[in-house]
């Protein structure tokens, strides 16, 4: 430990942003290291003001430092500026409490937030001194874990990683921590110790399970083996007014992404968006008592200072009790001059009482998410919006003191035609036109409205997991329909880099094949490939040549219904002939209304062990 701290004295000044890499910051928890008996390194692989900005992170952190027998400490991935150091002084990665070698505790745990993160937790690894392959990690200790979104397919990593933790982390986590205590105890093998963590549900370990291919490289099968079970459930928390929510968060010295007090109000989501994987992943939809947010939110911002707390969640505005909510909690928010934030704001439930309990916050702009241009394609996507409730939204946030407005889209959707894309710049111009011919406009303020255009991305357990994502060339070429058809300076458009978004569907669909891609492109440099300035398909597209792998077959092929898919052995709670009725009528252009109007049988209930929403 001295030694670390010793050397980080010596460097830390040769770097940009050393407050990364010091630790110490209020509401660290710091144990005597003689006195714990599981030490659990959780990394973040992303930089530190990506990740501290990052709630799972949050609350498993605080979660199991509840416990006195584990030390939970944090690790991000270091800048290029601060690896170049570690490597040239031999500096292992270590943990931001203790400053001590990760290689040395008992699990390494990753969370999976992005596709594109996968080579940074192979840097990662490599910095803290151990093998990247599992089979090469032969000890009991360290246990190496990831969970997060991107685990539900798991199988491009499947290489690296001993273990996955499907679904809601917060009960897993700690009947795995016993379970290595008494394997710890008991001086079992590794090997004993995956197979009895592979009985515990929502825990995934690849390494029990054989992957055959067909001739025309699709799966035949993946086989169980040692007693693993054939299909993986997904853990989730059913009472979310009895989990765990922590008192207080760290907090950081350094400017974060997010640097505020969040407060989770709910998990799921009643919409079924088509290609919004999130919505399906975290299914069945929960929801906490506005006196539990209300006692969270205030304890977090009387422990950490913070002057604004977000009210989190994928879609807010759908929280059953709003208004209740956020009348309670402004009987102390206006007298301590505490800011509410309310991200994910749906578009059809957009009023002026919502404009008005936001006034505190910042009038810059607002964003919605319209995703496509056309009543015909959001009906596609199920996106249940439609152009009358995008207008009256928009004025309702002008009226409210609001002059700039910013429209997420996507590009590439299934079915989509030029008329599609040209339609995103069209409704973008009714929107400056709603603004002009407002009766009460504001004098001498000028409106702009910005369009952010994603790729479409095909995701796993959606009902466009079956879909082919558009060529690079296709997606190039409605990029620039999109440029041609601005006729308005009021309007800016941004658009995604399509190649990432290529190397995100390719990573998203793929299987066991990629692992030595991965691996190879980390080695040609790749490391924070989610950031611009560091990615280059050029190291991707080697990669694959070297170990006969053809992106085009995970990223632009269209799957049958009957193709046994790389992530079917797991179960996320929805049934699969569920997204395939929703592929079929999203082909007939065809809605489903959310599930708070009417239960479509997803099969998400069934973790609940009964009928969500209590019907």
């Amino acid at each position: 430990m001295a030694n670390v701290r010793k050397q980080l004295e010596r460097v830390l000044l040769q770097v940009q942003k050393p407050a990364r890499y010091t630790g110490g910051e209020q509401g660290s928890i710091v144990k005597d290291p003689a006195q714990v008996d599981v030490r659990f390194a959780f990394c973040f692989p992303d930089l530190y003001e990506v990740g501290m900005s990052h709630l799972g992170m949050k609350i498993l952190y605080s979660l199991m430092n509840e416990r006195e027998d584990v030390w939970c400490e944090r690790v991000f991935a270091p800048g290029e500026d601060f690896e170049r150091v570690m490597r040239a002084h031999k500096i292992p990665l270590f943990g931001l409490e203790s400053m001590d070698p990760i290689r040395e505790f008992d699990f390494i745990g990753f969370t999976l937030q992005y596709e594109l993160s996968f080579t940074a937790i192979l840097n990662m690894l490599d910095l803290a001194g151990l093998p990247v392959r599992s089979q090469d990690r032969a000890g009991l200790q360290p246990v190496v874990v990831a969970g997060g979104p991107c685990a539900c397919n798991p199988e491009p990593i499947a290489d690296f990683i001993d273990l996955f933790i499907l679904g809601e982390g917060e009960e897993v986590n700690l009947e795995l921590i016993d379970l290595y205590q008494a394997c710890k105890r008991e001086g079992t093998t590794k090997q004993e110790f995956l197979r009895r963590a592979a009985q515990i549900q929502g825990i995934y370990v690849p390494s029990l399970y054989q992957v055959s291919y067909r001739e025309d490289g699709t799966i035949g099968r993946v086989e169980p083996t040692q007693g693993a079970p054939a299909v993986v459930t997904k853990r989730i928390v059913k009472d979310l007014d009895k989990v765990y929510y922590p008192r207080e968060f760290v907090v950081p010295f350094a400017e974060t992404v997010h640097n505020r007090a969040m407060v989770e109000v709910l998990r799921g989501c009643i919409r079924g968006c088509r290609f919004c994987q999130a919505g399906f992943l975290y299914r069945p939809f929960r929801e906490k008592q506005p006196e539990t947010l209300d006692r969270d939110a205030h304890l977090l911002c009387d422990n950490t200072g913070y002057d604004e707390v977000s009210l989190t969640s994928l879609s807010t505005s759908d929280y059953s009790q709003l208004e209740t909510l956020l009348g309670r909690m402004l009987t102390w928010t206006e007298r301590d001059s505490v800011n509410i934030a309310l991200p994910s704001l749906r578009v059809d439930n957009f009023s002026k009482e919502l404009v008005e309990r936001i006034a505190g916050v910042r009038k810059s702009s607002l964003t919605f998410a319209p995703e496509a241009g056309t009543q015909r394609l959001r009906d596609v996507i199920n996106k249940n919006v439609t152009e009358e409730e995008v207008l009256r939204t928009c004025l309702t946030a002008f009226e409210g003191g609001y002059t700039s407005v910013k429209l997420y889209f996507m590009i590439g959707l299934p079915t989509e035609t030029d008329e599609d894309v040209a339609g995103i710049i069209h409704l973008c111009q009714r929107v400056v036109e709603l603004f002009y011919h407002m009766p009460n406009k504001p004098k001498g303020k000028g409106v702009n409205v910005t369009a952010s255009v994603a790729c479409f991305v095909p995701k796993p357990f959606t009902p466009f997991q079956y879909e082919p994502q558009d060529t690079r060339a296709e997606l190039c070429r409605k990029q620039k329909i999109l440029l041609e058809t601005v006729q308005s300076r009021k309007i800016t458009v941004k658009y995604h880099d399509s190649p990432t978004s290529f190397l995100e569907a390719v990573l998203a669909r793929g299987d066991r094949r990629l692992c030595p891609v991965v691996e190879r492109a980390w080695r040609l440099g790749s490391k924070l490939d989610g950031w611009g300035d560091f990615f280059s398909m050029d190291r991707w597209v080697q990669a694959a040549e070297e170990a006969g792998v053809d992106f085009a077959f995970y990223a632009n092929r269209r799957r049958s219904y009957e193709e046994v898919m790389p992530w079917d052995h797991l179960d996320y709670g929805v049934h699969k002939r569920f997204l395939i009725r929703e592929n079929q009528l999203a082909h007939q252009d065809k809605t489903t209304p959310n599930c708070r109007d009417h239960c479509s049988g997803c099969g998400a209930n069934q973790l609940l062990g009964g009928a969500c929403f209590g019907q």
